[in-house]
């Protein structure tokens, strides 16, 4: 049996759900504190009204819209935390070590980070599992980080390499709000297995040399760069998850490792679609 639902505490995060015209739901996310009020357009909700309340109840504001009161999930959290990159949010790659790349189209000269709704696609394809190493390159908002750190575990470890300082600091402050905000409202602890490093993985040869990874997972402007160091760590059958922006990229990236020789094979290029529903009565 489940642990029961804790009350609402001062210092977690609480998701307030509106429901607009349309069927269209407006969600806000606030960290509960005893002197602050949530700001919607539907009126004010003081947080003390919300504190000691169970997850699921619905609160009227001071403009007498319904908001139904609950933690967020952790796709909510990365769709609603403060972001430095222009992220398109959890869609990514893989190889043998395999790179694999969804296109989209976008800008060539702005990183693309991944997106939420393709997070469950990155880790199926890169069997990433609880006990694995897996390592990251390109931190971003830590929104790749957060779901990699759940998904190996306790036991695991995610290594998280970031070449822009703003990005970095960003990712660490995001990672530490979540656990923080989920220690407070949850019995377990969220596991404590992200190492950020401010580096240009390019030149982390050295460092590479002492561990072994089960997956990679490369979301940068440069993916070609960062192969010849990273495949050396990477176990044999291992893979490598490759983020890229358009199909361009996808053949800049293959080109590469057809010209270096380097010991990667193609398992495949894929894109992940998410379509929206709405079904209203006739």
């Amino acid at each position: 049996a489940g642990a029961p639902p804790r009350p609402f505490r001062a210092g977690e995060l609480a998701l307030a759900e509106m429901r607009r015209r349309h069927n269209a739901t407006l969600k806000q996310m606030c960290r509960l504190a005893a002197g602050s009020a949530l700001t919607t357009p539907g009126g004010a909700l003081p947080h003390r009204a919300i504190l000691g309340q169970l997850p699921g109840q619905v609160l009227r504001a001071s403009g007498g819209a319904r908001l139904l009161l609950r933690r967020p999930s952790l796709e909510e959290y990365v769709l609603l935390m403060p972001r430095g990159p222009a992220i398109a949010y959890p869609k990514v790659p893989a190889a043998h070590p395999a790179p694999i790349a969804p296109a989209a189209s976008r800008n060539d000269n702005v990183p693309c980070f991944s997106r939420p709704q393709d997070v469950s696609a990155i880790l199926m394809m890169a069997d990433v599992h609880p006990g694995d190493t897996v390592l990251e390159t390109g931190s971003g908002s830590g929104a790749m980080s957060l779901f990699l750190s759940r998904a190996v575990g306790p036991k695991g470890r995610v290594i998280s390499y970031e070449v822009r300082e703003d990005h970095h600091n960003l990712a660490k402050k995001n990672y530490r709000n979540w656990r923080a905000a989920w220690e407070i409202g949850h019995t377990e602890e969220w596991p404590d297995n992200v190492d950020f490093i401010l580096k240009d993985v390019s030149a982390a040869a050295a460092d590479m040399k002492s561990v072994t990874l089960d997956a990679v997972i490369l979301d940068m402007l440069d993916p070609q760069s960062a192969l010849p160091v990273v495949h050396q760590s990477l176990k044999p059958g291992g893979v490598c998850a490759v983020y890229l922006a358009n199909i361009t990229q996808v053949v800049d990236l293959l080109d590469r490792i057809r010209t270096c020789k380097l010991p990667f094979v193609c398992e495949r290029i894929l894109e992940v679609t998410h379509r929206k529903w709405m079904v209203l009565p006739a």
